[in-house]
């Protein structure tokens, strides 16, 4: 399988965007707004100088500035599918999808992605997974060798959402590509990758599987971003093998992490459970803060409930059963052992 090297620096306004990267399966890179994760597929397709770097595939070099080389985008390998997808509102879309192949017949492609059906119509018709597809075909006609994604799923209702994800991950196994794709949304990332890196102001917080992210963030600011409740402490040992943390509002927890100091306090929404009372004696391993109800969120076949500072996911039956509404008042409940703590 062929990888994809970057080893580069831009200066941004706001900060130095630095990165080393190898690429052989998919990768997703997540980060908030401005974080730098376009311009890395910038400068990969060529669209974007470096101050310094080096971009290679298997050892062609496509950038390096120590040389003074630096190929053109067209001499790069690369399909890049942009957050609107780009696609010329003057063609069809079979001229768009032709555009990309450089005349040659696109039937085929056409055919692959569903959209024959669609090949005379133009980007002012199509729904927003239409246009995702017409954009993918188009990225592949050149025959490219790395496959660049930028917020593939931005552009796209709820609904639609889930159906186009399904859909490109099982063309991202299939084609089985060096692939990069940033997007501000973990979810996503981690439904379409095989690794994921988090960014912030240009640099690479943590970089793994999807699991590892979640079953071991190295920062507060990972573990928030994977969907983790973070609660800030101060921890000390306890008695037997747990950590005590004293909440800032006054809670005590207890982790199974060996920690001292300042902390944060890592539990995801799918493990905590909600009661409307609590009885301690029931089980002392479990971690309970009390709180007022904010809200009451559908998502799918579950509700994401909110109690004080930390966010449940709970079942649609059970927040019904419950009965619980804004306002009202109910306990989160958390194992120690399901708590981590991270470094602030």
């Amino acid at each position: 399988m062929a990888t994809l090297q970057a080893d580069f620096t831009v200066p941004l306004r706001a900060f130095a965007l630095e990165l080393e990267l190898d690429v052989s399966r998919t990768v997703a890179l997540v980060g908030p707004s401005g974080a730098g994760k376009t311009s890395i597929l910038r400068v990969i397709a060529g669209l974007l100088a470096p101050s310094r770097g080096r971009v290679s595939l298997d050892g062609e070099r496509w950038l390096d500035t120590e040389q003074g080389l630096s190929l053109p985008p067209e001499r790069r390998r690369v399909g890049l599918v942009f957050q609107d997808y780009a696609l010329f509102p003057h063609l069809t879309v079979s001229g768009n999808v032709a555009f990309g192949a450089g005349g040659r017949a696109v039937d085929e492609l056409l055919e692959r992605f569903r959209i024959a059906h669609l090949a005379s119509a133009h980007p002012g018709e199509l729904s927003g997974g239409e246009r995702q597809r017409v954009a993918l075909a188009r990225a592949l006609a050149r025959k490219p060798s790395v496959l660049l994604l930028d917020e593939p799923l931005a552009a796209l209702d709820t609904h639609t959402k889930s159906e186009v994800r399904h859909e490109l991950a099982e063309l991202l196994r299939e084609l089985a590509l060096p692939t990069l794709l940033v997007t501000h949304d973990y979810e996503d990332a981690a439904a379409l990758a095989d690794e994921v890196g988090v960014l912030v102001e240009g640099r690479l917080r943590q970089l793994g599987p999807p699991a590892e992210l979640v079953a071991r963030p190295r920062d507060a600011f990972v573990a928030s971003f994977t969907g983790a409740n973070l609660l800030r402490g101060r921890a000390r040992r306890g008695e037997g093998a747990l950590t005590a943390i004293r909440l800032e509002s006054g809670e005590d927890l207890y982790s199974a992490d060996e920690v001292e100091g300042d902390v944060g306090v890592v539990v995801y929404p799918w493990e905590v459970s909600i009661a409307r009372a609590h009885t301690p004696e029931a089980d002392s391993a479990l971690n309970v803060v009390r709180g007022q109800v904010g809200s009451l969120v559908e998502v799918a076949n579950r509700v994401r409930v909110r109690v004080g500072p930390v966010t449940a996911e709970v079942t649609a039956a059970s927040a019904a059963r419950l009965e619980l509404e804004a306002g009202g008042i109910a306990y989160a409940t958390f194992k120690a052992t399901g708590t981590r703590l991270v470094p602030l």
